[in-house]
């Protein structure tokens, strides 16, 4: 075998695509149970979306675990159990235990990162963990196929003779982020090997809006809770928005984005989008605008809201902002606590997969063990991380998938 030893035939021999976060993962644990492996990477160094994630802090993990806020079209109970193989917890201790890697919490995010607030700590750790387990990385190296055979699987290299491995994981991720090497070469593959994949889609992606009031609000940025509804689906997220000059984005906007993109790609485009501008409700915001001197409906806004979004809000419900709450009739009051609890936003369409932090759908749950990761159409096939159809909210719900999916198929294929 091209790259790997020919050492004693009972041990292992595994090879992994990608060295992502799924990937590294799985490559640790493979190389752990006494596997020889190896772990191919198609650009120089491995880990990039790893190194952009956070800001380039790098969210390692949630603070705290809501599996009911993952989204996939295959069967929910089956991201539980691929969850719950790698508690939260005890992913916590492996960064900091093993990989040596202290964390920090923060709270009003609820999100996990590094004490260094640098993402390449996280890369790097990961790959000098691997490579002190016994790993050898093998980057610059494109795959062009995969294939099984009688005694394992081949897997064909540009430029290069093929390797062979009693058991393949794939960890190429999807299509989100494509400058990170994110190009859907896994996704064909598996196809090909006839999984059955469903629909992909550009997921946690900002949202584009051609309106004049809203784009001139570039820059204003407020914590907003966000309903995005279709005829097939809904989502509704509470976090921070920001307006920019093409449109909506923050984690809010991120994580109902999936409802836009798949009407607008696979329905009738007509998804509504809107928005709890505030914290108020309906009887609050009418106590708020309730008669109280010469005080002005924009002063009223203006205690709870940015000025300028404040302007465009009255302005959206037709309402005067110089008129006095005194002033206000109660048809212009719950017109205007209408916008403010349940404001239409105007949208025409996404970011893609350019921006996307994921990539929606992928290979049906259903075809893989949730215990090993193994494919069920094929022994000695293991498919862990983005491939798979199931992502989470912004927050660190996406490092956990991949941390958890990798190690379980690192795991299984190290006992093949």
């Amino acid at each position: 075998m091209t790259g790997l030893s020919a050492r004693a035939t009972h041990v292992p021999r595994v090879i992994v695509i990608g060295a992502g976060a799924a990937g590294t993962m799985a490559a640790i644990f493979a190389a752990r149970g006494g596997a020889e492996t190896l772990l191919l990477e198609r650009t120089r160094d491995g880990g990039r979306k790893i190194l952009i994630s956070g800001g380039g802090r790098c969210n390692v993990l949630p603070l705290q675990l809501d599996e009911s806020r993952f989204v996939t079209d295959s069967s929910p109970n089956l991201v539980s159990k691929m969850v719950r193989a790698w508690p939260l917890a005890e992913q916590r201790r492996f960064f900091e235990d093993d990989l040596a890697i202290a964390l920090v919490d923060e709270p009003e995010s609820r999100k996990v990162f590094p004490a260094s607030h640098r993402a390449r700590d996280v890369r790097d750790g990961l790959l000098a963990h691997a490579t002190a387990q016994g790993v050898q990385l093998m980057m610059d190296t494109t795959v062009t196929g995969i294939a099984p055979g009688a005694a394992g699987w081949r897997v064909d290299r540009e430029g290069a003779e093929p390797l062979f491995a009693d058991a393949l994981i794939v960890a190429t991720g999807g299509l989100s982020v494509p400058a990170t090497g994110s190009d859907g070469f896994g996704l064909r593959a598996l196809a090909a090997l006839g999984h059955t994949m469903h629909t992909l889609y550009a997921a946690l992606t900002p949202i584009t809006a051609k309106h004049a009031a809203y784009n001139a609000l570039a820059g204003v940025s407020l914590t907003v809770t966000l309903t995005a509804r279709s005829a097939e689906r809904s989502a509704t997220a509470t976090g921070g928005f920001l307006f920019t000059h093409r449109g909506y984005s923050g984690p809010a906007v991120l994580d109902v984005s999936h409802v836009i993109v798949r009407s607008r790609t696979e329905g009738d485009g007509t998804a509504r989008l809107v928005a709890r501008w505030t914290l108020l409700g309906d009887a609050e915001w009418e106590r708020a605008l309730a008669p109280n001197g010469a005080r002005t409906v924009m002063g009223a806004l203006r205690a709870e809201l940015p000025e300028r979004l404040a302007a465009v809000l009255l302005a959206a419900a037709g309402v005067d902002a110089t008129r006095t709450l005194a002033e206000l009739r109660r048809v212009e009051r719950l017109r205007l606590v209408d916008v403010l609890v349940r404001g239409d936003l105007p949208w025409t369409g996404d970011e893609g997969y350019k921006k996307a932090e994921v990539t929606g759908g992928g290979v049906a749950l259903s075809e893989v063990n949730p215990r090993t990761m193994e494919s069920r159409r094929h022994r000695g096939l293991f498919i862990c991380g983005e491939a798979l159809d199931a992502f989470g909210p912004i927050g660190g719900y996406n490092f956990l998938w991949a941390w958890a999916t990798g190690r379980a198929a690192g795991i299984g294929a190290g006992g093949v």
